[in-house]
């Protein structure tokens, strides 16, 4: 599903402005989150002055009320920022995962057309040795010497074919188990963040 809304053209031009896109935001979330720890600190210390002078309870109010703002700006931007964090985690989590789903099913194919191919030219390895042998169809066939070389010219071919074949298939099978590891682990992680992001929320 996720592969399927990534594939649309609206985020292939997002793609190019991403990066600033984040880079803006976390350094706005930072500015946003260093003046309201500045904000709290300032109401802080003015508050314990403010009640150590015994003053009327209207500023005193006053002062709570800027505190508690200041505060609360700090709790908001703080959890904005892990949260973008975490969002920008995820999605790249997500992207990695859609690639690699691609990457291994294109293998699985790979090795599908491998085996096929390895099938095909064992048949035909089989044929040719059945009529070099005189067995082929039940009965015993003359073949000139020119014949018999070229057939063994071609079982020679075939057999070439054949091995690079089963290392391609061999190949191929070692990147799908590598690509299936990598999936797994993709999948533990994302799976852990978003435990992390329901304890949050």
């Amino acid at each position: 599903r996720w592969q399927k809304i990534f594939m649309f053209p609206l985020w292939s031009k997002m793609a190019v402005f991403w990066n600033k896109m984040f880079l803006t935001i976390i350094v706005l979330l930072i500015v946003l989150f260093l003046d309201a720890v500045r904000e709290v600190r300032k109401y802080s210390s003015v508050h314990v002055n403010e009640k150590a002078a015994n003053v009327n309870s209207s500023a005193f109010d006053h002062i709570q009320m800027k505190l508690f703002r200041s505060q609360r700006n700090l709790y908001l931007s703080g959890f904005s920022l892990f949260l973008w964090l975490v969002l920008r985690r995820t999605v790249t989590l997500l992207t990695q995962l859609a690639k690699e789903m691609a990457s291994h099913a294109a293998l699985e194919t790979q090795v599908n057309d491998a085996t096929e191919a390895a099938k095909k030219y064992m048949a035909e390895n089989e044929r040719l040795q059945e009529t070099l042998s005189g067995k082929g169809n039940g009965k015993k066939k003359a073949l000139t010497d020119g014949t018999e070389e070229k057939l063994k010219e071609e079982v020679e071919r075939l057999k070439a074919e054949l091995q690079k074949t089963s290392n391609a298939f061999h190949k191929a099978k070692t990147e799908v188990a590598a690509v299936k590891k990598q999936s797994e682990g993709l999948k533990r992680e994302y799976d852990h963040l978003m435990k992390k992001f329901e304890q949050l929320q």
